[in-house]
């Protein structure tokens, strides 16, 4: 009786990569020598006529690099990852697969983990950067919250593809490999983007609707492929772009996903009778989402406040920046860290008591009480209930100095939706603040007081 396969774990294939990682110097000697028997093997008494076959050379750096990029490439195969990570995290491990990490049980949990304990989050996040990307209406939480009557029901794909380029075809793939991991279908197959031409060939509308189509397997046969019904319609134009229609069902399934991702965290929107979602962690205080690594370090960028660190020569001189409503004074931190002079205001005592007890300098007061005092730069996260970021901003303007700028981390609704504030934008990526207990979409604004 044949004994049952067990599926390889992957402890077991880093085993495997291990083991033939400290077998290949023995390989590539056996080949050599194989190569030695030959030669022997075509000559009498070693008389030399005519080389028989040209020995390899090979560097053993080549083989392993080669051999850890197949182990790092099996891992993923084996954890699907394909099935839960966006389309710009596969891209990103593409990119990372030139030159991998060392390949340990360690390391591949680090690289994967996070996908294995929260596939829902990442199956979310890939469907709203992929949808984000097509129209800002999917940006908009509020939107969102209203139900389908406020998303778009087709989007529209520039420069579907040609000889010239494919970024339409790509972004619609993207889009509808997000759909379908939400709505647990198979992702989009080579034969079915092949279908949509040949449909687009007859002048008419491609519809992916569950079509069976031929697809050819090795050695030329064909087989019958049965595709799921994705719900889309594809309508080509000659300028080269493409609009993509929703039926009822995908419109729905895009409502859903984006309204569980980004979670009932900020009452400035419209209820329309939509119950809270359970599946984001929400903080506690919706007016308090404390600003990530990252986001503080791109909102001071969009605010050209410099990182003095890697000045030696004509370093400027330190600026002075505002953060109202600092919290615990993570901005502060960073603006310590590049070399300037942070200040910061915030009205609950222990958050102001926290900041303090980090060495900054924090007035302990409600920043809309505050006497404006001129200010280089302010760079802020205002609370983002309701609208009360507006008040915030406003009253931020006034401390700072001609010529200076202030920047603002908002909801993506203050730039989509209200239109209360004007000045420069700049989008978020999608999940942001995901580390700080909401999904909800950010934008940051740059606003530059005339000198």
């Amino acid at each position: 009786m044949n004994a049952i396969a067990l599926p390889l774990t992957v402890a077991d294939i880093v085993a495997e990569y291990e083991a033939k990682d400290r077998a290949l110097a023995a390989e590539i000697k056996a080949l050599h020598d194989a190569f030695t028997r030959l030669d022997l093997a075509t000559t009498v008494q070693g008389t030399y006529v005519e080389r028989v076959a040209q020995k390899p050379y090979l560097h053993i750096d080549t083989l392993r690099k080669n051999l850890l990029k197949s182990g790092w490439r099996a891992v993923y195969e084996r954890l699907q990852i394909d099935s839960i990570a966006s389309a710009k995290d596969r891209k990103l491990f593409d990119q990372a697969l030139a030159n991998p990490p060392p390949l340990s049980v360690e390391t591949a949990k680090a690289t994967f983990g996070d996908y294995l304990i929260r596939p829902r989050f990442h199956i979310l996040r890939g469907l709203a950067e992929a949808f984000c990307a097509l129209d800002p209406a999917y940006k908009s939480h509020s939107r969102v919250r209203i139900g389908v009557k406020g998303l778009p029901k087709r989007v529209v794909l520039n420069n579907w593809g040609g000889f010239s380029s494919t970024y339409g075809r790509d972004r619609f793939q993207d889009m509808a490999n997000a759909l379908a991991a939400f709505r647990r279908q198979p992702r989009v197959e080579w034969c079915e983007m092949l279908d949509i031409d040949e449909q687009h060939k007859l002048g008419s509308d491609a519809v992916m609707n569950g079509r069976t189509i031929k697809r050819y397997k090795s050695a030329g046969q064909e087989e019958e492929y049965h595709a799921p019904d994705r719900g889309l319609t594809i309508r080509k134009f000659g300028n080269g772009n493409a609009h993509v229609y929703f039926d009822h069902d995908a419109l729905h399934a895009v409502n859903r996903a984006l309204a569980e991702f980004y979670g009932e965290v900020l009452p400035d929107a419209e209820p329309e009778g939509v119950k809270p979602s359970a599946s984001t962690a929400v903080s506690k205080d919706l007016q308090f989402y404390w600003s990530p690594p990252n986001v503080i370090e791109r909102a001071l960028a969009f605010a050209g406040v410099p990182d003095l660190r890697g000045w030696r020569h004509n370093r400027p001189a330190p600026m002075k920046v505002l953060e109202p409503s600092c919290g615990d004074g993570r901005i502060l931190n960073v603006l310590r860290a590049y070399g300037h002079v942070g200040y910061g205001i915030e009205y609950h005592p222990g958050r102001a008591a926290e900041a303090k007890a980090k060495g900054h300098s924090v007035l302990c007061a409600n920043f809309l009480d505050c006497e404006p005092m001129p200010f280089e730069t302010v760079v802020m996260n205002p609370p983002f209930y309701g609208r009360h970021y507006v008040q915030h901003v406003r009253h931020a303007l006034r401390f700072v100095q001609p010529g200076g700028v202030l920047v603002a981390i908002l909801p993506a609704t203050a730039r989509y939706d209200h239109g209360e504030l004007t000045g420069e934008w700049e989008d978020l990526p999608v999940a942001s603040f995901a580390d700080a207990g909401t999904n909800v979409p950010t934008t940051m604004l740059k606003i530059r007081k005339p000198a």
